[in-house]
């Protein structure tokens, strides 16, 4: 058996209000990473480089630009009979609704599971950050004769609470699931033998829970019968806890980097550790490389400027006297003089003004594209398109947790975030009024 007969499902996600305002105008698996990809982009490389060519995107909130960057970046040669396709949420004479859940949504989608050469399905989130071939979890599938297969990662008790919790037997059936436990009785509902961790052969390391990651691969049939003899919405909470219970569930144990991006907070970290000097991901992978779309963009070019620990974009123009550290660079990005960007993640411009927008728009007092002479940044998020003046002060300078919205300045996870479009003015500083 080949991934050749394998179709993937990555799921689009819901509204995404833990990562507002970056989703204010798009859908989760469309907000922009590592300067020049966007977060779809890793399970769409992973399924590529697996050898998955067949596969679908579900999609429902704010989804134009996802449609749009899927269109322009993901085509395949006439031969191969690859695809990616989206498959948006839409009235139909079986359904008048709204996805309600991940598991709703599969359903509502189920005829194009029942193409004859279908023998596998795989079920993705796309909004997390890792690398993984999907061939070696068909091999642990195939191998182990289960009817379900989850991706899970040891992890140490302190991080249980915002995770599902497997417990696996010595052959690595997962036998239980909690959801998010979080007492100590809990706890040892799902706790996994630590030697078998390590007998596995990656060194258990203090951990002793495995936790899933959220990837499922399903016998077609055994998927199908799930979700019509069930009304179940979600496959975390609902259709995977079921199919332990009338199903063989196996594990497939993963080692490596993996992030779930839901809050401002892990994704502003995440991007900050890819800019590192030791990145946890490596970007540069020879082996299995992160795709996107392709821009025709010039060489950034950096004047008299300070760039450390940093990942600068294509496109980009740094002025003298600069400053820019362990911060994040996206597409198309002009930064003046004397700026100063520390800790930060700049996404970029969607287009470069032209010389008579630039002068039109300073006869209005709005400033250029980008971010102005002097400018201070820290511990920040700077959305796609943002004006921001000469000598302002974008830093989280009063602490705040968090702010109201605002369409100059708002504050999530305890990091200052300029949305998309916005403009600040010269001189701009963070007013307490904000609160």
């Amino acid at each position: 058996m080949t991934v050749q007969r394998v179709l993937a499902l990555v799921l689009g996600g819901g509204r995404g209000a833990r990562l507002f305002p970056l989703t204010r105008d798009r859908s989760k698996p469309a907000v922009p990473l590592a300067g020049k990809y966007r977060i779809i982009d890793v399970p769409l490389s992973n399924c590529i480089n697996s050898g998955v060519q067949r596969i679908y995107v579900l999609t429902q909130f704010n989804s134009v630009s996802l449609h749009s960057h899927i269109r322009r970046t993901y085509t395949f040669d006439p031969f191969s009979g690859g695809f990616v396709e989206i498959l948006a949420a839409q009235q139909t004479l079986d359904n008048a609704g709204w996805y309600q859940g991940t598991a709703d949504a599969v359903r509502q989608n189920i005829r194009y599971l029942q193409q004859s050469d279908i023998k596998h399905v795989l079920i993705l989130s796309g909004d997390q950050l890792y690398r993984m071939n999907y061939a070696d979890m068909l091999a642990t599938h195939l191998a182990r004769q289960a009817d379900v297969t989850i991706a899970g990662i040891p992890v140490q008790e302190e991080a249980a609470g915002g995770l599902g919790i497997m417990r696996v037997d010595d052959t690595g059936r997962v036998e239980g699931f909690l959801e998010k436990p979080q007492t100590r009785e809990e706890l040892e509902l799902v706790r996994t033998d630590p030697g078998w961790i390590e007998r596995q052969g990656i060194g258990s390391k203090g951990r002793s829970l495995i936790a899933s990651m959220g990837i499922y691969l399903f016998d077609r049939d055994c998927l199908i019968d799930l979700l019509k003899k069930t009304d179940y919405q979600d496959f975390g909470r609902e259709l995977f806890p079921a199919s332990i219970r009338a199903k063989k569930v196996q594990l497939h144990l993963f080692d490596g980097y993996w992030e779930d991006i839901g809050t401002i907070r892990s994704y502003f970290q995440c991007n900050l550790d890819l800019a590192g000097p030791l990145p946890p991901f490596e970007l540069a992978s020879a082996e299995a490389p992160i795709y996107s779309r392709g821009r025709f963009l010039p060489p950034s070019r950096i004047d008299g400027a300070s760039v450390r620990a940093s990942l600068l974009s294509d496109g980009c123009v740094v002025e003298q006297g600069a400053v820019i550290e362990n911060s994040v660079i996206g597409l198309r990005c002009r930064i003046g003089r004397n700026v100063v960007i520390r800790n930060s993640v700049v996404l970029g411009s969607d287009f470069y003004e032209t010389a008579s927008d630039v002068a039109a728009n300073a006869a209005r007092g709005i400033p250029a594209m980008g971010i102005g002479e002097g400018t201070i940044i820290e511990g920040a998020i700077i959305d796609k398109n943002g004006r921001i003046g000469r000598r302002a002060r974008i830093v989280n300078d009063h602490g705040w947790e968090n702010t109201g919205d605002s369409d100059r300045f708002t504050v999530r996870d305890g990091i200052a975030v300029v949305p998309k479009d916005a403009i600040v003015p010269d001189g701009w500083l963070p007013e307490p009024t904000l609160t």
